[in-house]
């Protein structure tokens, strides 16, 4: 038998995290923050499964670009985003539809 756990989320957000840990941050303010950190600072959202969206850190797309990490959004699958380190944390979320609190 399968046990069901709960979840607030509405989406998923996946993040590639050898992407991430190539960079050694590059997002947020002062380019410290790792992408999915960022993100969820930016949105003003928690880890785990009572946050609004599910954004989560995954070992490895198999994408591997330069300068960038690869992000899955959950909503539209079978287009997958590279986001160059740098960007604006503002632009990122607005691109894959998040939206939560102004920008710090």
């Amino acid at each position: 038998m399968t046990r069901h756990v709960r979840a607030h989320w509405t989406n998923a957000i996946l993040v590639c995290g050898k992407c991430s840990k190539k960079l050694g941050g590059g997002f947020g303010k002062g380019g410290k923050l790792p992408l999915a950190k960022a993100l969820r600072k930016h949105l003003g959202i928690a880890k785990g499964r009572k946050a609004v969206t599910g954004i989560v850190e995954v070992k490895c797309l198999g994408i591997c670009p330069k300068r960038a990490v690869c992000v899955i959004d959950t909503a539209n699958p079978g287009a997958w985003k590279l986001v160059p380190d740098g960007s604006d944390v503002v632009d990122v979320a607005r691109d894959l539809g998040l939206s939560g609190r102004a920008a710090d």
